[in-house]
């Protein structure tokens, strides 16, 4: 209170109003001007007339929220729009991967299964090709001669490496731990080539399908024209050996291999699989076919007993050298000097050895099918009855001994007891001796 008794009401003063804050010793005066009390009053009605105002507006605006909610809801349609679209497009993609990874376990395990049948068809050639060697087949001039320079035992093993697929294929390394099939058929093949810029794994990785598979069927069609080849050949050389045998009137087995059911029928389409197993079948038939053509003439008396000498004295009626009167030569003479060997013109057995007569020291062997060949004149006998001898074996050392004028070999070829020429015999040897 004043001392003067003025009256003490807040807000009717002139003077400033003084806060005074007293907290134990310390006092602290704060003096608040009129203006400020005005700002403070003002702002504090502004903000309530204003919220006042707002709420108001809204209360009485409708419009105004049901929009603001629908662009909410617009906002919202359009976010799970944009999502649903995300979630197709990572659908199809996820769908295209499995598509594209079945399709290449697919491929993969035809390209294993492809590889498969051609290591099977190695083993199967191997054996063959084995027998081929062996009968030391005459191959036919090939469609691109190989050069005169290259050695033929290179040829040779370019030859069997096509035969029976020993090309390197590096892309299956990359592949063959990727799955495993037995799907025979390659019906799901790519043909594309050439690939954009931005190609996918999927599309290079089928690119790298489509070179591989044609690798492989290069090389089933190269070892089919092969085994074609060589099964052609087989028989021509079987038939070069029949015709020259038959042409001489020598005996040959012509039903060999042959089959009463073997009369034909109706056209059946065969698979690549089916052909190539029928064609390693025709090869196996040639070569047995020629194996025992072979055989029958080597058991025939077709070799020279006396290589690279003249004949002095043919088969068939000539002079007597000795008598001058007409008598008929049952062999051959081969101008010889003294002491060479007389060697077996085909397998057999001995049956006669020693001083036969006019023969002189003589050796006769049998070698089957009632052929027999004598070796006359000798100066010495190397053989002894009823030991087997091969082709080219010496049976005795020549002579003129016997019923002779000097040193020469008599040669004989006897059927069944009867002489026969034996140039026939020696004709046919030299047709028939690169095919033996």
């Amino acid at each position: 209170m004043s001392a003067n008794g003025q009256s003490a009401v807040f807000g009717r003063r002139k003077e400033p109003h003084t806060v005074i804050i007293a907290r134990g010793d310390e006092i602290r005066h704060f003096t608040v001007r009129p203006w400020m009390i005005a700002c403070f009053g003002s702002a504090v009605a502004a903000v309530v007339i204003g919220y006042l105002l707002a709420t108001s507006y809204l209360v009485f605006r409708d419009d105004l929220i049901g929009a603001t909610t629908a662009r909410q809801a617009r906002m919202q349609q359009a976010y799970e729009d944009r999502i649903s679209a995300l979630r197709a497009q990572v659908d199809r993609i996820t769908s295209r991967q499995l598509l594209d990874q079945q399709l290449m376990e697919t491929k993969v395990g035809e390209l294993l299964a492809r590889q498969t049948q051609l290591s099977q068809r190695h083993g199967r050639l191997g054996p063959i090709l084995e027998r081929a060697e062996t009968l030391e087949t005459i191959s036919p001039e090939p469609q691109n001669p190989i050069p005169a320079a290259a050695p033929a035992d290179q040829a040779k093993s370019e030859d069997h490496a096509a035969l029976v697929g020993d090309k390197a294929i590096p892309e299956l390394a990359t592949l063959a731990s990727l799955g495993n099939s037995q799907t025979p058929a390659f019906s799901r093949w790519s043909t594309r080539a050439d690939l954009p810029a931005d190609a996918s794994s999927a599309d290079r990785a089928d690119k790298l399908f489509v070179a591989i598979n044609q690798s492989l069927q290069a090389i089933e069609t190269e070892q089919l024209q092969r085994v074609t080849r060589l099964a052609d050949t087989t028989y021509e050389n079987a038939d070069a050996i029949k015709g020259a045998l038959q042409a001489a009137g020598l005996p040959v087995d012509d039903d060999f291999g042959k089959d009463e059911t073997d009369v034909g029928g109706p056209l059946v389409p065969v698979d690549r699989a089916s052909l190539f197993d029928t064609k390693v079948k025709e090869l196996d038939e040639a070569l047995d076919q020629l194996d025992h053509l072979r055989k029958e003439a080597r058991r025939l008396p077709l070799a020279n007993p006396a290589p690279g000498r003249a004949v002095t004295s043919p088969f068939g009626v000539r002079t007597d050298p000795l008598l001058g009167t007409a008598a008929l030569h049952s062999g051959m003479d081969f101008r010889i000097p003294l002491g060479s060997p007389a060697r077996a013109t085909a397998p057999g057995v001995v049956t006669k050895a020693g001083w036969n007569g006019g023969y002189g020291r003589m050796v006769e062997v049998d070698h089957g099918q009632g052929y027999t060949t004598r070796y006359a004149h000798l100066s010495r006998v190397d053989v002894a009855v009823g030991q087997a001898v091969k082709a080219g074996d010496v049976v005795g050392q020549t002579g003129s001994s016997g019923r002779s004028t000097g040193p020469h070999l008599h040669y004989e070829v006897r059927h069944d007891g009867d002489a026969i020429d034996p140039l026939r015999f020696l004709k046919v040897g030299k047709k028939v001796q690169k095919y033996l």
